[in-house]
């Protein structure tokens, strides 16, 4: 049996909490996925990283730091 599925998707504005290792965000249909996990050290690290600060991850969301630099949308 076939099946087709047409789409049109307008996204004005989505805000994502956080998304972790492995997450996957899906807009629409997908026929199958099958889930996998790669995890590779690409900067030779050899040490666990430092600990969080306490006062980082009980402030606010709205004023933690970035933890990781993204870079601005493109206008």
């Amino acid at each position: 049996m076939n099946i087709y599925v047409q789409q049109t998707i307008q996204i004005r504005m989505i805000k994502i909490e956080s998304m972790t290792n492995s997450s996957v965000l899906q807009i629409g249909t997908l026929g199958s996925s099958r889930s996998m996990a790669n995890l590779y050290n690409t900067g030779g690290f050899t040490e666990h990283a430092p600990e969080l600060s306490h006062n980082i991850l009980n402030a606010p969301y709205s004023k933690r730091p970035l933890l990781v630099p993204l870079q601005p949308p493109n206008v």
